[in-house]
């Protein structure tokens, strides 16, 4: 399969630079994954299309303000920090920018001297692993200094930082939104609740590495970046109880839906796992635990759009696609959902 084999056209000004006042009210288009179908709701009526017994999958995972602004200690020089992965305490993979000439030795100051930053070791990719320097608590300093890491096609600035992060958000480890949680409010997740639609957790600290562009022909070239992720013991058998059932598992997200097949590849019934997954799912790989999923409308030529197409054929998913464009939905993070069942 070649990647323009996932193009589609998409005008700029349908990528949605702000979330809506009400998580709930964006749109919301169905797509029968076996008939093409396409029916056109609002996100809040995403509660009539679940049954009693259904077992909806979140990502719990908490974005880090994981983008930092500061100057290089001696020079002044500006210096943008991004931070990837915790490796011990103190200890991050970043991404710097301007970063070729941070040698290791090189030291960075970030507020009122509030962090400090020295580069132990150049790593994957020209990354950097380095050494934070702060008093108190690292979260809470991050928190007061960092801002949320958007995706680059946000070009305005975030008012509310917890906009970009899902009302049930719990562990924090992310450098990018779950996105497809981002519609859900408490009000809603209640109305399911009260339906006798049982609700899972995992987390999946969601790395860049989701959104880098394939730049392979072919997408079997592809190399996915690893990301970290949970599944506990109570989701594996919420899952294996619904799916004993007859009844549906519905993903919130690729990111969900990456680690219940994840697993699902290796055990027939889920287990409690933790672990890290660099699986690719594209047009002609078999799903083993989900049946149905909430998603948002994906980057052309992405891992994500592959993901989707091997889950309601790429003619129909493409078909979709621009009858959104036609009917102008919004693109990407801040923008509308799509489910697929």
């Amino acid at each position: 399969m070649k990647r323009t084999d996932f193009y589609y056209d998409l005008p700029e000004e349908l990528i949605a630079q702000e979330p809506l006042k009400d998580r709930s009210s964006s749109r919301l288009m169905i797509l029968d994954k076996n008939t093409g179908e396409i029916e056109h709701k609002h996100f809040y009526d995403i509660v009539d299309e679940l049954n009693e017994g259904d077992a909806l999958i979140l990502n719990d995972t908490k974005v880090l303000p994981a983008r930092l602004y500061g100057q290089k200690e001696g020079t002044g020089g500006a210096i943008e920090f991004l931070l990837l992965h915790k490796h011990t305490l103190d200890t991050w993979e970043v991404i710097l920018k301007p970063g070729r000439k941070a040698k290791p030795g090189a030291r960075f100051v970030f507020g009122n001297g509030e962090l400090k930053a020295e580069v132990l070791d150049v790593i994957n990719d020209g990354n950097r692993l380095v050494k934070f320097e702060y008093e108190g608590v690292f979260e809470e300093v991050l928190d007061k200094l960092g801002e949320m890491p958007l995706p680059h096609y946000i070009t305005h600035k975030l008012e509310d930082k917890n906009r970009y992060q899902t009302v049930y958000a719990k562990n924090p480890g992310s450098a990018a939104a779950p996105t497809a949680g981002l519609h859900f409010t408490p009000e809603l997740l209640e109305k399911i609740k009260a339906k006798g639609v049982n609700i899972g957790y995992v987390t999946l600290h969601v790395g860049l590495g989701t959104f880098r562009p394939v730049k392979a022909d072919d997408i079997l070239e592809h190399k996915m970046h690893s990301e970290f992720y949970i599944l506990p013991q109570e989701t594996a058998d919420l899952v294996n109880k619904t799916k004993s059932n007859g009844k549906r598992v519905i993903s919130v997200g690729t990111t969900a839906t990456r680690v219940l097949e994840t697993v699902g590849m290796e055990n027939e019934k889920l287990e409690q796992k933790t672990g890290w997954t660099n699986i690719f799912i594209y047009p002609g790989k078999e799903f083993h635990v989900i049946d149905a999923l909430i998603t948002n409308f994906h980057l052309p030529e992405s891992t994500l759009i592959m993901l989707v197409s091997a889950l309601a054929g790429r003619e129909n998913v493409l078909n979709a696609y621009k009858t959104a464009v036609q009917e102008k939905y919004r693109f990407f993070s801040f923008g509308d959902a799509m489910l697929i069942k």
